[in-house]
């Protein structure tokens, strides 16, 4: 495969991320051109030292940081539908956002597209976690049988912004809360006290209510088969407090970003 057949492989993915960084498809996708134009000019603006993609979206990056008015502490965009929230994350945040959870990147690979270190990457995404949470506060039912777990969960999420509706241990308890007070997210364990299932009383409350669920689980192979319609969002017991915050932030702006869409 030739330098440009491998290049262009990746173009329909770098005018995604360039036109959620934009917030514009116009905009994104003059940003890409430029890209290519950068790299005609000079071929070597491709770093060899980097696969074709980590370089693509490193030269991408360092041509739109060298505009002034995109490291901006705010910008006026052209919105796209499900962009509403990302246009208030600060520049380097939204990048780093995009980045790890839209185009798929490592957090070292997001460290050499951004030129940074780990632990700005970590910042970075901790940041933009907080400030979705923040946009995106929300009532959370937890489905958790193990006391602890269920109690180190409320903490999190409180402290992300969010109000905790109810913590139930079973299916019966977990769905008369959903129909008592309506939750905009769900975090349910897999097996209850019971001996229920999470993924049943999950079934029962998606019957009547349209939201984001996310599964915690210690078994997360039963649910990653591809066999059937599993969750999009599933996080492994012990869980990591970065891990859940991240995936709770994803959550919720793809499920408003879908609203939009829909809309």
């Amino acid at each position: 495969m030739s330098a440009a057949q491998e290049i262009a492989q990746h173009l329909p993915y770098l005018r995604r991320f360039a036109r959620a960084l934009s917030g514009s498809q116009r905009s994104g996708d003059a940003y890409v051109a430029s890209t290519l134009r950068a790299l005609v000019a000079d071929p070597s603006a491709l770093s060899s030292r980097l696969d074709v993609r980590l370089g693509l979206y490193r030269l991408f990056i360092r041509l739109w940081t060298s505009v002034p008015l995109n490291v901006a502490p705010t910008i006026e965009f052209e919105i796209l539908p499900g962009q509403r929230n990302l246009d208030r994350l600060a520049p380097r945040s939204r990048q780093a956002f995009l980045l790890r959870t839209v185009e798929g990147f490592s957090l070292q690979e997001v460290a050499t597209i951004l030129d940074t270190d780990l632990d700005t990457v970590g910042e970075l995404l901790d940041e933009a976690g907080r400030e979705i949470a923040l946009q995106m506060a929300t009532d959370v039912l937890i489905i958790e049988d193990e006391p602890v777990i269920a109690l180190d969960l409320e903490t999190l999420v409180t402290d992300l912004g969010h109000r905790v509706t109810g913590i139930a241990r079973t299916h019966r308890q977990a769905v008369k809360l959903a129909r008592e007070k309506p939750p905009g997210l769900v975090l349910a364990d897999i097996q209850l006290a019971d001996g229920s299932s999470g993924l049943d009383a999950v079934q029962e409350i998606l019957e009547s209510l349209r939201l984001p669920v996310i599964f915690v689980t210690a078994f997360p192979e039963r649910l990653l088969t591809g066999e059937r319609l599993e969750p999009a969002f599933l996080i492994s017991k012990p869980f990591q407090i970065d891990v859940l915050k991240a995936t709770i932030s994803q959550a919720l702006f793809f499920d408003q970003a879908a609203e939009s869409y829909a809309a």
